[in-house]
């Protein structure tokens, strides 16, 4: 058998890639996995690492937008648009602008639900049974909110909605997050614990799926940019890489943020855009929180581990913008301090940014591609990716090997968008 050709070419070694890698690998395929980096470099590295059933709700409702366009004169806003003249990113954010109304919101909500839900109990089976060492717990995540009129929104907008899709969300009183958390100074309004979402130290979890994709059988080739694809008979026929000239049956575009640059090397248009996200991890505090907190004004994720401590999350959209934007960090830091007592570890240990892949209809984009025969795409999880990551393996999985998969697939399938 020719060395460079596999079953399955899974292009991309973060989360989403190499949970799809074990999946197929589990049912037998030989899997060869293309990363450009190192496995889990990307946004896998350094998010907040919340499994979070709790977010099923997207961030497209009316009035979304006029908050997106008013944050181009605050450059340290939760969600920043920037105004440099980007065309794609203008033909983007007309498409998300479409979509701000109920019924694309309710549409996209139980989308995403159904898929979070999935992955959650599948994560949680694969951490233990795989015996995965990242740092895995499930106390809940809880969201505290200082203002009578956020925790309102939130509970029109947020806790109805997962009310309706059966997700548990518990009403708390602002004396009742207090006690329930000694790290917040006190003034909380109110609070809503999410009892289903869990947490695990993200890179720690990329690191342990690699260890398992490689126990398997399976190849990651680190270091293999693409730079080519070869195409025939409407199928991909090679992909041509840094690291030599790669071959399989099917194909796996597991990309994240750079899957619109390398889709149109095969003439696919996705309709994504980078959401640049940023954290700080630190050495615990002494007072560090019991569980992840989102505070909610300040839109600050805050996690805690037994090896460490994060603040991250932020929205920008400024396309493929690199580096740290310190306006940013310093809003995060800003952000804890005004509602914790301790808000930072004693060293600081990394500052981080990275691009998160954002489809316009914030539902990932999953299955096979409509103009290649052999192409599946998994890819465009948002925020998610962590949190939806077993679900896209298994549904990967069973696409490619032709069973029914546990999910509905028709709402993440690329035909939506003619890919």
């Amino acid at each position: 058998m020719d060395a460079s050709r596999s079953d399955v070419l899974v292009l991309g070694g973060g989360v989403i890639g190499l949970a799809c890698a074990y999946y197929l690998l589990k049912s037998g395929a030989s899997v060869r996995v293309l990363e450009q980096g190192t496995p889990g470099c990307g946004s896998s590295h350094g998010n907040c690492g919340t499994i979070t059933p709790s977010h099923a709700a997207p961030l497209a409702m009316p009035g979304m937008l006029g908050v997106a366009l008013r944050s181009m004169f605050r450059g340290d806003a939760p969600l920043y648009l920037n105004p440099r003249p980007d065309l794609e990113r203008l033909r983007w954010l007309l498409g998300f602008a479409r979509r701000c109304n109920w019924r694309d919101f309710e549409r996209a909500a139980v989308a995403r639900s159904a898929i979070l839900q999935r992955s959650r109990g599948l994560l949680e089976s694969l951490v233990r049974g795989d015996g995965l060492d990242c740092e895995f717990v499930n106390p809940g995540e809880l969201y505290v909110y200082r203002t009578p009129a956020m925790l309102a929104a939130d509970e029109l907008h947020h806790a109805q909605v997962l009310d309706r899709l059966g997700v548990e969300v518990r009403r708390l009183r602002g004396d009742e997050v207090e006690a329930a958390e000694p790290a917040l100074k006190p003034g909380v309004a109110g609070g809503l614990f999410h009892p289903g979402d869990a947490q695990l130290r993200p890179d720690r979890y990329a690191a342990e799926l690699a260890r398992r994709v490689r126990e398997l059988g399976g190849v990651i080739e680190s270091g293999a940019r693409i730079d080519q694809f070869g195409t025939q008979d409407g199928r991909v026929s090679h992909v041509r890489t840094t690291r030599g000239v790669f071959q399989g049956e099917r194909v796996v575009m597991a990309l994240g943020a750079w899957s619109p640059l390398l889709g149109r090397m095969l003439d696919l248009r996705l309709p994504m855009q980078p959401g640049k996200g940023y954290s700080l991890t630190y050495t615990r505090p002494v007072r560090a929180p019991r569980q992840a907190l989102v505070l909610r004004e300040a839109a600050v994720c805050v996690t805690t581990w037994g090896s460490g401590y994060r603040l991250g999350s932020t929205m920008e959209f400024s396309g493929y913008a690199e580096g740290l934007n310190r306006t940013r960090l310093d809003a995060l830091r800003r952000g804890a301090a005004a509602a914790l007592h301790e808000p930072e570890g004693p060293e600081l240990l990394e500052e981080w940014w990275g691009w998160r892949p954002m489809s316009v209809d914030e539902v990932p984009i999953i299955g096979q591609s409509t103009r290649w025969s052999n192409l599946l795409l998994a890819t465009a999880h948002g925020m998610l990716g962590v949190s939806m990551s077993a679900a896209t393996g298994e549904l990967v999985d069973a696409l490619v090997n032709g069973r029914t998969p546990s999910i509905d697939p028709s709402p993440y399938a690329p035909a939506r968008f003619r890919l």
